[in-house]
């Protein structure tokens, strides 16, 4: 059996794990004004005008649309920025995520 010194480090490798992402989505309905989805998109998810509108187009037409990828604490962060906003804006604009 192999003597460990007193004042030896041991080093131990760990293999660090990429964290799960999260698709952030937008759910359409039949109040939330389209400006204000566009608005949402680009204060909350750094989206620039053009990919804004062409997420709300989406929302509007399809029923949802993907406002991002990111880790879970981001995610349920934006998901949280969205509903007050909304909610301050008496709007029942709808966020949720699901894993990638």
């Amino acid at each position: 059996m192999a003597k460990i010194e007193k004042n030896t480090a041991i080093k131990v490798r760990k293999e660090a794990k990429t964290p799960k992402k999260y698709i952030v989505y937008l759910l359409n309905d039949d109040f939330t004004t389209m400006d204000f989805v566009i608005k949402v998109l680009m204060l909350y998810f750094g989206h620039n005008p053009r990919s804004a509108f062409d997420i709300m187009m989406k929302v509007h037409e399809e029923g949802r649309g993907v406002c991002g990828i990111y880790p879970f604490e981001i995610a349920e962060t934006k998901i949280a920025q969205v509903h007050a906003s909304a909610k301050a804006s008496s709007f029942p604009l709808r966020a949720f995520m699901e894993e990638e």
